[in-house]
């Protein structure tokens, strides 16, 4: 099956996007049929079964759903400026179809009147996003026992969150970091059923790409190579792809604190805009890197589990992984398993991250932090590949 994909990848190439950057991965792009529909469509049809089939919603609703999501991420930003010092968060309501926006209690009239008037449904909370991304910043500055898995500020709730492992709750390392998280600012604790780890993997063959026994998977091509999780190879590996040729070499790569990573390619490999479905459902363009509100629609493309989908959960999670904790990381509701470490988040064709970790797995269901593609973007310097 791959051998057919790589025949058709440079005809394809050439009927859909027109040309490639220099240097690359050797993976299939999509073809005529599959570009008219996403050029057509908010999402690929594989994108749209999947959120079908993880979401429950139906294709008229999957679609309903893209488009106002797309419309709270443009609204999110100018909704933060008319709210200026008394905003206090946002994030999209998956039934009202809008993006929520939480104030203080002193916004100005005006203040309201104009989150009002850009579109956005307003909330009056208590602590302001200033107030609580404070203290959040002082609970990264604590030492996190394996106990607690994760912290983020939570905008619905107005409180930081702080998720400890069910079972650890009562263990005297745990009650001393909450003691001193709630010193910090306001702080909900929460329970999660396990302990987050990264998905990386040990070989296995006809997968993307290899860092000696370790199998990851490809996020997003950049012009010079792909975008895909630290933890997967430091700055100097090399790196084989599904057919255990060269591909390239990792040039910058960040784990833990940070977890991503980009690899150069060349050898006769180059890169294309899309997310790929692995032979079983149609390959999705990538058209940007707009960021998605909270409680927007996402899905994730991987090696191990292919198409999965679910909803943003939080922004700016810290997560305490045994290698040490990482920090603005995004966590969805979407499974993942070992191999899709590195692999594509979307939603619809919009780039939102690479796969990091989380707990759980595609048959009992879990939970999944990706890094924010546009801060490796920025890091680095990089240019995303688009259609």
């Amino acid at each position: 099956m791959r051998r057919m994909r790589l025949q058709h990848v440079a005809l394809a190439a050439l009927l859909v996007l027109g040309g490639w950057a220099a240097g690359g991965t050797p993976t299939a792009a999509a073809d005529d049929s599959s570009a008219t529909a996403a050029q057509a469509d908010p999402a690929s049809p594989a994108l749209l079964r999947a959120m079908q089939r993880d979401l429950g919603l139906t294709r008229s609703e999957a679609e309903a759903r893209l488009a106002a999501e797309r419309r709270a991420a443009d609204l999110a930003p100018r909704a933060r400026k008319a709210a200026g010092d008394a905003y206090a968060g946002s994030w999209f309501d998956a039934r009202s179809r809008r993006l929520t926006v939480a104030v203080t209690a002193d916004a100005a009239d005006t203040a309201v009147r104009a989150v009002r008037a850009a579109g956005a449904d307003v909330r009056t909370v208590e602590h302001s996003a200033r107030r609580l991304d404070a203290a959040k910043a002082r609970i990264d500055r604590l030492s996190a026992p394996e106990g607690v898995g994760s912290w983020h500020v939570d905008p619905a709730a107005n409180t930081v969150v702080v998720n400890v492992v069910r079972g650890e709750q009562a263990d005297p390392g745990v009650q001393r970091f909450l003691d001193r998280a709630r010193e910090a600012g306001p702080v909900t604790v929460r329970t999660v059923a396990a302990a987050p780890r990264t998905f990386a993997a040990g070989t296995v063959g006809g997968d993307p790409y290899y860092t000696g026994n370790v199998r990851c998977s490809i996020g997003f091509s950049v012009h010079g190579g792909f975008v895909t999780a630290g933890h997967c190879g430091q700055a100097g590996a090399g790196v084989s792809g599904w057919d255990r040729s060269y591909i390239g070499t990792f040039q910058g790569s960040s784990f833990p604190e940070n977890d991503y990573a980009w690899v150069s390619v060349g050898s006769g490999w180059w890169t294309v805009p899309v997310v790929l479905g692995w032979g079983t459902v149609p390959d999705q363009l990538v058209r940007g890197s707009a960021e998605a509100p909270i409680g927007s629609s996402v899905c994730r493309s991987g090696s191990t589990t292919r198409w999965h989908c679910g909803t943003v959960l939080a922004k700016n999670e810290t997560v305490n992984y045994s290698q040490g904790a990482v920090r603005q990381m995004t966590k969805t509701s979407v499974c993942a398993e070992p191999g899709d470490s590195g692999g594509s988040f979307l939603t619809g064709d919009q780039a939102q991250g690479v796969t990091s970790g989380g707990w759980g797995n595609c048959s009992s269901g879990g939970e999944t932090w990706f890094q924010p593609v546009n801060e490796i973007l920025g890091r680095y310097g990089l240019t995303l590949h688009t259609a």
